[in-house]
């Protein structure tokens, strides 16, 4: 065989390498595509899963924060009302000591008397109303009469004492009861 023969056999062999070498390249390229795609396919998946997910759970959060602010809005009015329905006791309280004056000095009777409007006034609008409209009513009955104020103050405060000092007892003895 010539050198030439020799040439183009060797030319035909490389070339039946480039074309397997090329044929290679492709399916090669073709399968790093399909990787790519199936990795794609499967990122997008998780990422609809986990967005799926995290609406659940914050969807379910806030539903747990709606029951909780309902039960304290509920658990708050409940004490707005039994705060209202004390101060309102508190005023019969005082208008029945203001009784005991009616007698002997009616003008403490009227100053009393007036502490008591106030106070089933405060009664009411704290059951109905705002603690601000509250605040605003105590600055208006103080300016108007300080000392029927500093009285009722006084008064409140050994109510008060008095109250939580049966409040206490009541709780010392419930789990005395328990045990």
């Amino acid at each position: 065989m010539s050198e030439f023969d020799m040439h183009i056999r060797e030319g035909a062999s490389q070339g039946q390498d480039s074309t397997s070498s090329q044929s290679l390249k492709n399916q090669v390229a073709d399968a790093g595509a399909e990787v790519r795609q199936r990795a794609s396919d499967a990122l997008r998946a998780s990422t609809d899963v986990a967005r799926d997910k995290f609406k659940e759970a914050s969807d379910a959060a806030a539903e747990v924060a709606e029951e909780a602010a309902d039960r304290f809005q509920d658990k708050a009015e409940e004490q707005q009302r039994s705060g209202a329905d004390f101060i309102g006791r508190l005023a019969g309280n005082i208008r029945q000591a203001a009784h005991a004056f009616d007698n002997d000095a009616p003008f403490a009777a009227r100053g009393i008397n007036s502490g008591a409007d106030y106070v089933e006034d405060a009664a009411e609008k704290i059951r109905n109303g705002t603690f601000r409209d509250l605040v605003d009513g105590a600055s208006d009955f103080a300016k108007r009469q300080p000392a029927a104020f500093l009285g009722l103050s006084v008064l409140a405060g050994f109510a008060a004492v008095r109250f939580f000092r049966a409040s206490g007892k009541h709780t010392i003895s419930s789990h005395e009861e328990d045990a």
